[in-house]
């Protein structure tokens, strides 16, 4: 019989709208985004996945924890054994929200302090790099 763990987002929850920092975090951190590609093409054990990714068991189950947390990855209980496999509805919505935030038109610096205030305007205006600083002997 499979049925999805508890404590794992069910595919087409989205009691989230826009991306977290779990997310962000999950994603970013390079075995996990390994394990992320690897679960992109089926779903596999801990087992399976800690020996395709060079990992340990243990640090398999600790990012599959990560990636369940922030709702990318669900989990299947088949007999013995839980399958983990990526929750692509999720990974859609990261990329779409990615897609918004490059698509997402600047505005032009306008006004007589180029949409500052005036004070954070004239401490830009005055920085000077400490290349350009006169050295003080």
């Amino acid at each position: 019989m499979n049925f999805l763990i508890s404590g794992c987002r069910r595919k087409g929850d989205k009691s989230s709208k826009n991306m977290d920092e779990n997310v962000l975090k999950a994603l970013f951190e390079p075995k996990r985004f390994l394990l992320v590609q690897l679960m992109a093409e089926r779903s596999y054990c801990v087992r399976a996945l800690a020996r395709k990714s060079y990992l340990s068991e243990s640090a398999v189950s600790q990012h599959l924890k990560t990636l369940r947390e922030a709702g990318l990855v669900y989990g299947v209980k088949k007999g013995y054994y839980t399958h983990y496999g990526l929750d692509k509805e999720a990974l859609d919505r990261v990329i779409a929200e990615l897609t918004s935030i490059r698509n997402t038109e600047r505005k032009p610096c306008d006004g007589p302090f180029y949409g500052c205030s005036e004070s954070e305007y004239l401490r830009c205006k005055a920085y000077i790099p400490p290349e350009k600083r006169e050295k003080e002997v």
